[in-house]
């Protein structure tokens, strides 16, 4: 009868309920780990997602970069990181490119740092300098007060946009708008307080503060280069070309002839994404690997515990063979106490994944990261899937063993 084999296998792992216990667990935490791991990966990647989205996806970037690096290396990132200052790229080189038929609109960026001072308030702030017409550009709406203007920046006028946040800290609940605050030792009129932004591709847009980029660059930091622009397309699909014809301008403008000694790095939207894609791709698949070793790990142990089984119920195993049972009844009676083990520990674990992938996203979102929550049934066919699979990998052996008994010489061993 079918369920028999089932019974039997189902009353050995009650009699041996501690040791059954503890092989379920190594492979609940297995199963959880590839869950968790899954439902996070695609929730990290939807958050990029969202925040690529704040910055719009019809534009190319131009930003510094090391000389004979790529602008996708290790070198290229460390270099900056590390402080090797590149002082080539310039608003000019924004209004060239700005030229090109496919550039509709522009804005230039640089970031520095500052201590933002009301009264008695301090604040370490990001210091954001761009063009007039980025609040435009980058839908960044004005809760109070207003944005700077194009003739404010060429003026290098002393005014400054206020992050949701860094306002709240700086004056609570009251009027921000018309008050001055101090940047060093420099004094800024408030003219505005821009809506809360969240993240946007890393960056605390809320704890920030937008000024004039010529204002930010000659009155705070002393410097006349810039350190990205950003071009919007008027036809997205010539994205790729429209990136090659910019690489050109900025090669004709810094005077270079050779590829590899670029001090600049032109990336599209495309790019950017393929980017991301492969990183957040690598992470997930480096995660799940090591989520592999706890399955691993838990299907040695149900080897070991079945292959043990065995010994102690080798005269049980030759009695049943001298009363009928085939080798073929013997070895599914103990494939089910394995398929048993690894079906309870796979279902538990993807009730816990699910759980856990839940409260990191809750966890998240309180963190100011809120990359959403949804049931993955890829995670759930893996998860499950993969525990039965290794509950027949390592049962196997075992079975067999225990199929292959010769009665007389098994019940020798009562």
């Amino acid at each position: 009868m079918f369920f028999t084999p089932l019974k039997t296998a189902y009353k050995s792992l009650k009699t041996h309920r501690a040791r059954s216990i503890l092989t379920v667990l190594g492979l609940v935490i297995g199963v959880a780990s590839i869950i968790v791991v899954i439902n996070m990966g695609k929730g990290i990647e939807n958050l990029i997602l969202k925040q690529v989205e704040v910055f719009g996806t019809d534009y190319v970037e131009v930003e510094v970069k090391v000389p004979s690096t790529s602008k996708t290396s290790a070198d290229n990132a460390a270099g900056l990181a590390q402080g090797i200052s590149i002082t080539t790229l310039k608003i000019e080189d924004a209004q060239e490119v700005a030229k090109h038929p496919n550039i509709i609109d522009y804005y230039v960026g640089i970031i520095g740092q500052g201590v933002a001072t009301f009264e008695r308030q301090s604040k370490t702030a990001m210091l954001w300098g761009t063009s007039g017409n980025f609040f435009d550009l980058f839908n960044a709406n004005i809760e109070q007060g207003r944005a700077f203007t194009i003739e404010e920046d060429a003026g290098q006028a002393r005014v400054i946009v206020l992050g949701y946040e860094l306002k709240k800290k700086l004056f609570a609940d009251n009027e921000a708008v018309g008050e001055k605050i101090k940047i060093g030792n420099k004094s800024f009129k408030v003219i505005g307080v821009m809506e809360r932004q969240g993240g946007a591709m890393f960056f605390d847009m809320d704890s920030m503060a937008f000024l004039p980029v010529k204002t930010l660059q000659k009155q705070i930091m002393g410097i006349d280069n810039i350190q990205f622009f950003v071009a919007y397309l008027k036809d997205p699909s010539q994205a790729q070309e429209t990136a090659a014809d910019i690489t050109e301008i900025m090669r004709d403008r810094h005077n270079i002839s050779d590829p590899k000694k670029d001090d600049f790095a032109v990336t599209t939207m495309e790019e950017a994404m393929g980017i991301l894609d492969t990183i957040t791709g690598g992470i997930t698949l480096l995660l799940l690997a090591i989520a592999a070793i706890s399955l691993l790990v838990g299907g040695v142990g149900i080897m070991n515990i079945m292959y043990v089984s065995v010994t102690e119920r080798t005269y049980e195993i030759g009695l049943r063979k001298a009363i009928g049972a085939t080798g073929k009844n013997i070895l599914w009676q103990f494939l089910w106490e394995a398929l048993l083990l690894t079906l309870t520990g796979g279902f538990i674990g993807v009730i816990l994944g699910e759980f856990f992938s839940l409260a990191a996203a809750l966890a998240a979102r309180y963190a100011g990261f809120d990359w959403g929550f949804s049931l993955s049934p890829i995670g759930l066919f893996l998860g499950v899937g993969f525990s039965m699979l290794v509950g027949l990998v390592f049962g196997i052996y075992p079975a067999k063993k225990a199929a292959n008994m010769q009665p007389v010489e098994a019940l020798r061993h009562q």
